[in-house]
């Protein structure tokens, strides 16, 4: 059969095609039901002959398993000019990112190796919650499992590894944190060369809701108007507004027919919480975002960046359309439910736009939460959020002040120290979020690209295989988690996989809570750490994450026993 070198690793290693990753023939872990769990399997082949192989994966009745090739992706900007000493790689590259369906042949996978090349296969395994919805193929599964990955040679001669999982008689609880990638609509509009809110459009979207909720985002962007969000001074989007205005004269009609199917797609997928657009724009709320209408038979826009945001015509337009849209979200039962932003990420010389802003809305929004990205204490000092989301470089002095509800947020400025996901990073700089967010109990957190496909202020629009840094400019990994893959079905990433387990390890932490309280969780997460965990001190070994999970779930199946 030739030489082929096959391990199998944790979730947390990124195989690169020059360099042997550890690992072995078999892997141990655990996993409550209902949760998913991942594992890497790398292989080496005969660097004098390029073979094919079959790759078989056996588990037993009641496991949903799932192998995709882990494929690089170009970085021609992996990593700002400065970085502190924990990134893989810092310069330009090939990445490994892209997880991609297999093809199959004879009801087996079909995989090529590249002679004297390590490359990589994802593997997934996922038991079904005794009470919630079933994966596909699965049943509720506990006890001892053994899955096999097997490559098999046209000579008949095999090799394989070997996954022991344990399953632990306890149901992963629902999510509770609220999670946001911000959804860019437009951007899909733009990749597929589709009509926005066409049919085709419509299709395309839920694909990628579909595919944005399965993975523990439960709150999302609506564009009721199309978000101001990385937009070049003077410049504009894609039209991507959910709301049909009808202006005459000073007097405005409003028609929430595409938001109300809107709600509804993204509530069959299991969101449960609504961002409306941002009221003003980018960076200072001095300007009104695009707002399209029809007036005198036109479809025009009516307002942007040439009107201030405390325009006479702009507040009026506010009054009106935030009643609207305020009786809207009542009569859906979402008052609860729903955020309404100001402006993203003002800094304190913005500070008296911004309060200006919000005192224009706020009679009109009475009842319904505002949060935004800003990191100034300031901010808060004046009472000017309900809801803080600094980033997580930002966040002690909102710790310090005990703020409630905090949320936290990070994106291409958080580069030293902090959790983050871009590529050149280890993937447990971006698992870490989970025991962070959970220690501080923080209530939701924010990120700026589920699906970003421009350049940076949406100058031009970008294939996001060719160009992973935006044109360069924020971190390979910063802007999109997921890849507008053929006929509209989004293509996951390994960072969007991690970021999942991120999430997983807080439902098991909350498990393990409701069990034996929440000071029995933080003892386990603090034992043999010399300092206590903040957001920007914390073990870098992936070791220590994937043994502290083991450590909840023996505690968890401890207590239930």
């Amino acid at each position: 059969m030739g030489t082929l070198n096959l391990k199998i690793m944790d979730s947390l290693t990124k195989v690169f095609p020059d360099e042997e990753p550890a690992g072995a023939e078999s892997l141990s872990i655990s996993a409550l039901r209902g949760e998913t769990v991942s594992a890497v399997v790398a292989y080496w082949g005969d660097p004098d002959e390029r073979k094919n192989w079959k790759v078989e994966v056996e588990a037993p009745e009641g496991l949903a398993v799932r192998l995709r090739s882990v494929e690089l992706v170009p970085s021609s900007y992996p990593c700002h000019v400065r970085q502190d000493d924990n990134y893989l790689r810092t310069k330009p590259g090939l990445f490994p990112d892209l997880l991609r369906e297999l093809d199959t042949v004879e009801g087996a996978y079909a995989v090529q190796d590249v002679p004297g090349q390590w490359r990589s296969l994802w593997l997934d395994v996922c038991s079904a919650r005794t009470g919630g919805a079933e994966p596909a193929g699965a049943a509720a599964f506990c006890g001892d499992a053994k899955i096999v990955v097997r490559f098999c040679a046209e000579d008949g001669a095999e090799k394989h590894v070997t996954l022991d999982l344990h399953v632990v008689d306890a149901d992963l609880p629902e999510q509770k944190l609220l999670h946001t990638e911000w959804f860019h609509s437009d951007c899909l509009a733009d990749y597929y060369h589709v009509e926005a809110f066409s049919e085709e459009h419509w299709q395309i979207l839920e694909n990628f809701i579909r595919c944005y909720a399965s993975r523990g985002i439960n709150t999302i962007l609506t564009p009721v108007v199309t978000p101001a969000l990385d937009t070049e001074v003077g410049g504009e989007r894609t039209t991507v507004q959910l709301v049909k205005i009808v202006k005459e004269g000073g007097s405005y009609s409003f028609d929430f027919t595409e938001l109300k199917r809107w709600i509804t797609l993204c509530e069959k997928y299991g969101i449960t919480h609504f961002e409306m657009a941002h009221l003003f724009t980018q960076w200072g709320a001095k300007h009104a975002p695009k707002i399209m209408a029809w007036e005198n038979g036109e479809y025009r826009r009516i307002f942007g960046w040439e009107t201030s945001a405390d325009g006479a015509d702009y507040v009026e337009f506010l009054a009106q359309y935030l009643t609207a849209l305020t009786g809207f979200l009542k009569e859906e039962g979402l008052q609860d439910k729903t955020f309404f932003h100001i402006s993203d990420e003002p800094s304190q010389n913005d500070l008296e736009y911004y309060q200006r802003a919000r005192e224009i809305v706020l009679p009109y929004i009475k009842g319904f939460q505002t949060v935004d990205a800003l990191s100034d204490p300031l901010f808060y000092e004046k009472g000017l959020v309900e809801l803080f989301a600094p980033a997580n470089d930002h966040i002690e002095p909102f710790l310090k002040k005990k703020v409630e509800g905090l949320w936290t947020y990070y994106c291409t400025s958080q580069w030293k120290d902090v959790s983050n996901r871009f590529m050149s990073m280890p993937s447990a700089r971006n698992r870490i979020l989970g025991v962070q967010l959970y220690l501080y109990q923080i209530a939701g957190f924010l990120h700026w690209g589920f699906n970003f496909y421009n350049t940076q202020y949406s100058k031009k629009h970008l294939d996001p295989y060719a160009e992973t840094a935006a044109g360069s400019v924020f971190p390979s990994g910063d802007s999109f988690l997921v890849y507008p893959g053929e006929g509209g079905i989004p293509e996951e990433s390994v960072r969007l996989m991690v970021l999942y387990e991120a999430f997983e390890d807080i439902r098991a932490f909350e498990l393990l809570e409701s069990l034996a309280g929440r000071e029995r969780v933080c003892e386990l997460i603090g034992e043999g750490l010399e300092e206590p965990i903040t957001f920007k001190n914390y073990p870098k070994d992936s070791a220590w994450l994937t043994g502290l999970r083991e450590r909840v779930n023996a505690e968890i199946e401890k207590e239930i026993m």
